[in-house]
């Protein structure tokens, strides 16, 4: 963290007082370099990996230009799942609370009516491009008075094939408006609509992702036989652990992995786009409460999970890339805290993670090609996997799990 205050930054009084209320006194990296520039009006584009605190980053200094008795609704935020919105309006409430001002998520899967209602009432509208055209559409409200616009997690939100709609949407804001592009990439198409979304903006990159993931979380690459996949997992679920976030491929994988770790006496909740609003709501309250230690996902229902006490997430089924590698480990080690990252791996998927970790630059143990080495019945760790001192977290109160969110 910084040795400056949020007041040094030129944070307002009113939101300095309640972000002291939740003990939070300085800010990180990412806050640091932003802040300011957002305040003084610049648009912002930001390279910034997941965790790394970036929701306050752009959440205080827009709660503090947006004037509480202005024409509603006078800033966005677009995120690309519900999951993601939601925490967002849960990190950001207290500090826009300060100031008077009504933060509310705009996304599908509830009825639209009263989310309609509550949406053109609001100061700040935090929402996923879908559902926020479908309220477009029924002229719940306007965009004409938009004066800040932030696009969070905008890699993401592109690959999820976002990107028509999210250019309606940019068009249907005032040219004049202010705006925060924040992704973990600032290549490729990300980088070039970025440029075409914002100007003169000032640029900012805090810290590449995978030497953040290489620093702050301990990976192991775990060799396993496919016959004996979920074995292997219910031994790393049997260690001294926190919660753990469990990602597999598909919705169907989800659900069946949850009915075979209950099999081995392991209770787990699974979490992915075929469950209802209400299903996704009540997995993530009973992972996040500690009632079920274990949560099992798919990518894009675990985009902008942001759980205190998540010390261990396991790759079931490696990722496709070294990107998702870093998501989906960046779910632990957040804040600044220490975690656990393990991948299992079957021979024939040997090859694509070596490169995967490679790229990462990460320890990986997994020398040797395909053909000289077979998979081990039983879980065998690379040579990156040393072991630390045993962790006493099970048994812990669900209050001592939670530790502050001014991460994500």
């Amino acid at each position: 963290m910084s040795t400056q205050s949020f007041a040094d930054l030129g944070v307002s009084r009113a939101v300095v007082s309640a972000l002291s209320e939740r003990n939070i006194t300085h800010p990180f990296a990412v806050q640091e370099l932003v802040i300011g520039d957002v305040l003084a009006g610049r648009d912002v584009l930001a390279k910034s990996p997941t965790g790394s605190g970036k929701t306050l980053a752009f959440g205080i200094p827009l709660v503090d230009r947006i004037q509480a008795d202005g024409p509603r609704p006078a800033a966005l935020v677009l995120a690309p799942t519900r999951e993601l919105a939601t925490q967002i309006v849960e990190e950001i409430r207290g500090v826009a609370h300060a100031r008077a001002l009504r933060v509310t998520a705009v996304y599908g899967g509830v009825g639209l009516a009263k989310q309609a209602s509550n949406a053109a009432a609001s100061h700040v509208l935090v929402a996923t491009p879908g559902r926020l055209e479908d309220l477009l559409a029924r002229r719940a409200f306007k965009l004409d008075a938009i004066s800040i616009l932030v696009l969070d997690e905008a890699d993401r939100m592109l690959d999820m094939g976002f990107r028509p709609a999210v250019d309606r949407i940019v068009r249907a804001c005032p040219a004049s408006r202010q705006t925060l592009f924040f992704s973990a990439t600032l290549d490729g198409e990300a980088g070039r609509v970025a440029q075409q979304y914002t100007r003169d903006a000032a640029v900012h990159e805090h810290g590449p992702a995978a030497r953040r993931a290489a620093a702050e979380i301990e990976h192991r690459f775990v060799e396993v036989s496919a016959e004996h996949r979920v074995e292997a997992l219910v031994q790393e679920l049997r260690r001294d652990r926190e919660l753990t976030l469990v990602f597999v491929r598909t919705k169907r994988g989800a659900d069946r992995l949850v009915k075979r770790l209950a099999g081995h006496g392991v209770a787990a909740v699974a979490m992915h786009g075929n469950k209802s609003q209400r299903q996704r709501e009540q997995a993530l309250s009973r992972f996040e409460s500690g009632a079920v230690e274990t949560l099992v996902a798919t990518d894009v229902a675990a985009r902008g999970i942001d759980v205190a006490g998540i010390s261990h997430v396991i790759n079931f089924d490696p990722p496709d890339d070294s990107d998702a590698y870093v998501h989906r480990i960046g779910r632990t080690g957040r804040a600044g805290a220490k975690g656990i990252g393990i991948t299992l791996v079957a021979a024939a998927e040997r090859g694509d993670v070596r490169k995967l970790a490679g790229a990462l630059g990460l320890d990986h143990g997994l020398g040797g090609s395909e053909g000289e080495r077979r998979a081990h019945p039983g879980p065998r760790h690379g040579a990156g996997a040393a072991r630390p001192p045993a962790r006493s977290g099970r048994g812990r109160s669900a209050s001592s799990r939670r530790r502050l969110r001014s991460s994500n």
